[in-house]
């Protein structure tokens, strides 16, 4: 009986669960989009319990390039995929009329938001809109979209970005873009920024998200191993940043690549593109939908099927694009933005 509305732009989802305590904090989780009752365009049902047992054999989910190890299994199903979590042991299932997530959901709710916000995410891209690696602020209207490679940093410079209290948190790494006439639209989806402690040790707004101590240790390692230190922790915009700090969809007026590196000893340096000549950067723009999308014909995106180029160039032809690179500098980086979002 525990039901949860959320509204987020024209979409109205339910979620239902067996557990109080998991909608207590999906209630906080989502507190920026919840909505009044009315009649959902979806339902997620999540189902606390052990991690379920199927007895079938689900075949691994094919990493995108420079990701490594084990995350998703799938097996599909007429008309419906079971999704399998390797790791937590997870499983849901997708499908146009029903969507469950089921297992240890306390423990792992992280999986359950991103769950829910996949369903958010299909009736986007069931509408036209295109899937992109990025963060995304807005300052004036106006949304500046910040992608890089893998470990780029993006959301460190978005954390820090957000300091200025007329700059509004749109997206952490899941924007969604569409060319209506010439204008390229932004839309986020309602997750928030998951952080490493590389991230937080070095902003001081985000330090009571670690204790003093473990922050000491952390600061002690060396800066390599910090900065590959994987231990994710949800950062709470409204509570950290204030009220109101976040929005839902803005015009895109240019699109940040951070194509800088750890290791280089040139200085930061920032240069527009034009990426019709920069196939190369689209890599870190472009996102595979993953194994939850379902077309709007029952099918399922498949993990061999490839990204199309030309629809990016064409959504973002009216885009202005800018290259960072050189060695990594965020003081100096921070500076160039606030610039470029002036």
């Amino acid at each position: 009986d525990q039901t949860l509305t959320l509204e987020v732009g024209e979409c109205i989802l339910d979620i239902r669960s067996n557990s109080s305590e998991l909608i207590h904090q999906l209630t906080r989780y989502f507190a920026h989009v919840i909505g009044s009752t009315s009649e959902p365009d979806f339902e997620v049902v999540a189902i606390e319990r052990d991690a379920p047992e199927l007895g079938i054999e689900f075949k691994d989910w094919k990493r995108e390039p420079g990701k490594t190890g084990r995350k998703d299994s799938y097996f599909d199903l007429p008309g419906a995929r079971l999704v399998r979590k390797v790791r937590t042991g997870m499983v849901f299932l997708q499908s146009e009329t029903q969507r469950i997530a089921a297992g240890p959901c306390l423990r792992y709710d992280n999986q359950v938001i991103n769950f829910i916000n996949a369903q958010y995410m299909n009736w986007l891209q069931q509408r036209g809109w295109l899937i992109c690696h990025a963060a995304g602020l807005v300052y004036n209207d106006q949304t500046l979209g910040i992608a890089g490679f893998s470990g780029g940093g993006k959301s460190t410079l978005m954390l820090h970005m957000l300091e200025n209290p007329e700059i509004k948190y749109l997206t952490n790494d899941r924007l969604f873009i569409k060319l209506d006439s010439t204008t390229t639209h932004a839309v986020g989806i309602p997750k928030l920024p998951r952080i490493n402690p590389g991230t937080i040790v070095h902003n001081p707004r985000l330090h009571p998200l670690i204790p003093a101590q473990q922050r000491e240790a952390l600061l002690a390692m060396p800066r390599e191993e910090l900065w590959e230190l994987e231990e994710k922790f949800d950062v709470i915009i409204d509570e950290i940043y204030g009220r109101d700090r976040i929005t839902t969809a803005a015009p895109l007026t240019a699109f940040l690549v951070l194509n800088w590196q750890r290791n280089s000893d040139e200085s930061l340096k920032l240069q527009r593109v034009d990426l019709a000549e920069r196939r190369d950067l689209l890599a870190a723009i472009m996102k595979s939908p993953g194994p939850f999308y379902q077309y709007n014909d029952g099918r399922f995106f498949q993990d061999d099927t490839p990204l199309d180029e030309e629809a990016y160039l064409d959504a973002l032809q009216n885009v202005v694009i800018y290259e960072a690179s050189g060695g990594i500098d965020f003081d100096g980086m921070i500076q160039r933005v606030a610039e470029l979002m002036e």
